[in-house]
């Protein structure tokens, strides 16, 4: 971000953000009865059609603001850190700036994922004024394809938009793997985010049946370079991608349904993106003895998660509380491509 007086305003509210951030996680050390970080749904449609992506559709209507300030108070009597609003296309809904400040309202952190594309100077600094922290845009190429649109060369003035306009902190994250033409584009991406002032992460792709296919040598020698561009904060906590990259399992205790949740447009809680279904509960009915069950609960989708949210808010637990094993979710619908998703636990 350029050197202007608004750039020590940023630096301000940056250190203002990481010293909250130390808070949640001091307090995540004390209690494990609350979950870290929560995923909500918005609006499930989205204005553009990725190939690899099964979040969306073309059809569906906003959830009601009323509805959302209701699972987003019910977050907050749960004791929620951070949430997070995705989608679909989270801009598509009318009220967004009220949810966010819904958001703070309760105390949690407000963070969002969007794929840009209806990003203006005017929408930017809204979302600043509603209280936004954070921000992530997924980029998957250079020049868009038939398996994105979510290209640098379509979304470059976005970003010199954010990076003029934002005072909340922004994360582009770009990806390697399966569906990804040419590796190089990560690296290109990165670069630009940095170039920018944003920080910068890498994700890799892989198929929904959860196949963990090793990455290419090209592959393999972009990733590394790219996490080495990676900023150190909880966010980057990303060292299972290695075993990934090398199609390996890994070996950890899921903590989803408990230190995670995702609630989808109908209100329901599930593991996470991936994993619709379990435990299928309404979060108006969600109590703290549901959480108490999902972080004792074992995964059996776990060695084989390629969710980097899942994966960060664990880590705090990895060194306790040994799990049993649960029911067996179904893996998402065969010649999906799974996105490895950030948290932005700033």
């Amino acid at each position: 971000m350029s050197s202007s007086p608004g750039s020590l305003r940023r630096r301000l509210k940056q250190a203002h953000r990481d010293l909250r951030g130390a808070r949640k996680i001091f307090r995540a050390l004390v209690s494990t009865e609350h979950p870290l970080l929560a995923h909500i749904i918005p609006i499930r449609r989205c204005n553009l059609a990725c190939e690899y992506c099964n979040e969306y559709d073309d059809f569906s209507k906003p959830v009601p603001t009323e509805t959302m300030f209701r699972r987003v108070d019910k977050l907050g009597e749960l004791g929620t850190s951070v949430v997070t609003i995705s989608g679909g296309e989270p801009l598509l809904h009318p009220e967004l700036d009220q949810i966010i400040r819904r958001i703070r309202k309760n105390g949690m952190v407000a963070g969002l994922i969007t794929n840009g594309y209806l990003l203006t100077a005017e929408r930017i600094q809204r979302l600043g004024r509603a209280g936004l922290e954070w921000l992530q845009i997924s980029i998957d190429n250079v020049t868009p394809d038939e398996v994105s649109k979510k290209s640098l060369k379509v979304l470059d003035k976005k970003l010199q938009l954010l990076a003029e306009h934002a005072d909340f902190h922004v994360n582009i994250n770009s990806v390697v793997g399966g569906g990804v033409s040419n590796p190089q584009d990560a690296l290109t991406i990165g670069k630009r985010a940095l170039e920018l002032g944003f920080s910068s992460t890498v994700g890799i792709i892989h198929d929904g049946d959860g196949q963990l296919q090793p990455l290419g040598d090209e592959e393999r020698r972009v990733y590394h370079e790219m996490k080495g561009m990676e900023k150190r904060s909880f966010t980057r906590i990303n060292s299972f991608q290695d075993n990934i990259a090398q199609g390996r399992p890994n070996q950890w205790r899921c903590r989803a349904g408990a230190r995670y949740l995702y609630i989808c447009e109908d209100g329901l809680v599930h593991y996470c993106s991936q994993q619709r279904g379990y435990p299928g509960v309404p979060l108006e009915k969600y109590t703290v003895a549901d959480i108490r069950r999902e972080y004792l609960t074992e995964k059996s989708c776990a060695p084989h998660c390629t969710v980097s949210c899942v994966h960060q808010v664990s880590i705090l637990d990895s060194w306790r509380a040994p799990q049993l094993p649960g029911p067996a979710p179904a893996s998402a619908g065969a010649g999906e491509l799974v996105q490895i998703e950030q948290s932005g636990l700033d």
